[in-house]
């Protein structure tokens, strides 16, 4: 078998805060195969956007190492880390805030297709860009415009169509599709699954919306105060979610039916503090089936069942 085209292997990024470290992430491993769209989902604040981010270095990892092919990302300096983004990029949360207001879209676009020299002249280039922009479902000769006249959705697109421009190999969408209108939304979703059909992208889907995860991913990974707690493949994690929290998440999603009633369940006590994060397992405070001491005092460690489920709890799996 080949192997992955991304891993992450205990990854970990603590923020000095006013005196305290903040555990952002903690201690996350996960892999990605070419082609591949990955989910991560979780509540704000999990540490979701901050890996996205180390992936890429965008965001310095305190500890762990990420693997791009036969490529340690975390062990390159700056020129070759450089280089390697022609493979690793990212689509921002905010297209009102990621596109920058001063430059006209063929600028933007065309921005990495000068840095990494990969047209031969000015000619050359205005054509990649005005191709870029139809494939994204943008017209040629919106390319001198600002970004001020677009709508968000059409902004959304400019930022794909700009991470596009190099050729990428993995894409880290970082809620690339929560601050838009569902109708949206959908737009956005189809758009990306055409172009991961075209290009043969991989993607790191990263929301928190778990219906949008549901149709757009191979796998879910589950994470909750830095860690990752379950990761399997869509159908089972929707189906027969094994961790706690999961099981939790999942009992919040409306059923389109009237005639389907599902379970809620109410999870007590508040989201800890990332800053004093609870012994053990993070997620025993608000646990339904907790065992003490040992839920209070051992941290689980995720375990592989035979289908590939991967859960961290003392109690399942």
């Amino acid at each position: 078998m080949n192997p992955p085209l991304l891993r992450v292997e205990n990854l970990v990024k603590d923020f000095h805060v006013k005196g305290t470290d903040i555990h952002a992430v903690d201690r996350v491993s996960f892999h990605v195969e070419a082609g591949e769209t990955l989910g991560v989902v979780g509540e704000s604040g999990c540490g979701k956007s901050t890996m996205g981010r180390c992936i890429l270095r965008l965001t310095e990892p305190t500890s762990g190492k990420v693997w791009l092919g036969d490529t340690e990302v975390t062990a390159l300096n700056a020129k070759a880390l450089r280089a390697l983004r022609r493979d690793l990029q990212i689509v921002f949360q905010d297209p009102f805030a990621s596109l920058n207001p001063r430059m006209t879209v063929e600028a933007i676009v065309g921005e990495a297709l000068t840095i990494h020299k990969l047209t031969a002249n000015a000619t050359e280039r205005r054509d990649r860009i005005a191709q870029l922009l139809e494939t994204v479902g943008l017209k040629p000769d919106q390319m001198r415009r600002y970004p001020h006249e677009f709508s968000g959705g059409q902004r959304q697109r400019i930022g794909i169509a700009r991470a596009l421009a190099v050729e990428p190999k993995v894409l880290v969408c970082d809620e690339s599709v929560s601050a838009l209108d569902v109708s949206i939304q959908a737009q956005v979703i189809g758009l990306l699954e055409d172009l991961q059909e075209q290009f043969g992208l991989t993607y790191v889907f990263i929301a928190h919306d778990l219906s949008v995860v549901e149709h757009i991913s191979d796998r879910v990974a589950v994470m909750y105060l830095g860690r990752i707690v379950e990761i399997a493949s869509s159908h089972d994690l929707y189906t027969q979610p094994q961790h706690p929290y999961t099981e939790a998440l999942l009992s919040a999603v409306p059923i389109p039916d009237p005639k389907i009633k599902r379970r809620r369940i109410m999870l007590g006590g508040e989201v800890p503090n990332a800053g004093n994060p609870p012994t053990g397992c993070h997620f025993h405070p608000r646990c339904p089936i907790r065992q003490l001491p040992l839920c209070a005092t051992e941290r689980p460690e995720l375990k592989t069942t035979a289908d590939g489920h991967q859960v961290a709890c003392h109690l399942r799996g």
